[in-house]
């Protein structure tokens, strides 16, 4: 129960992160250019992420196991061609949310169009099984789940 709680707090906690990133890498691209501040937002973020496996490494005792747990794979060669291109969609998405948040949408239409953009991308990557996931087909109550949180971003974007 009390890890629920933590991930669904963490889940919260990374939401206002990606509220706050786009915001300032918004400010970064009005004084350089979309470009340039994904690829400063990009230089700082693997700065940190090198900081937090020296740190993790260093001071937690299980952080090694906890990390390499399950996910081990014997050769590099078993992976798919497209697991590489992982910071792709990010570097984009810096960018296009830098464009857009100095647009007429601004910040909560920005967030909420990716919302969305996340909404439509899961059903169909389910239901297609893209990915390697297993397929799950889109049924009527699925749309009962998803039509709430669509209407609120159409709210927030159109009014």
């Amino acid at each position: 129960m009390l890890k629920q709680v933590s991930d669904k707090l963490m889940a919260l906690f990374a939401g206002g992160l990606l509220a706050l990133m786009i915001d300032i890498n918004s400010g970064l691209a009005l004084v350089n250019s979309p470009i340039q501040a994904s690829w400063i937002a990009h230089g700082v973020g693997a700065l940190v992420a090198m900081c937090l496996v020296i740190i993790g490494t260093l001071f937690f005792k299980g952080y090694k196991q906890y990390c390499l747990k399950e996910t081990r794979r014997t050769k590099t060669t078993d992976l798919p061609y497209w697991i590489y291109l992982g910071g792709l969609p990010g570097a984009l998405t810096v960018v296009l949310a830098g464009i857009t948040v100095n647009s007429d949408i601004g910040l909560s239409g920005t967030l909420t169009s990716a919302l969305i953009g996340q909404i439509i991308f899961g059903i169909v990557s389910d239901h297609l099984g893209l990915f390697g996931s297993q397929k799950k087909p889109f049924v009527t109550a699925d749309l009962l789940k998803v039509l709430p949180v669509l209407g609120g971003s159409f709210i927030i974007i159109f009014s």
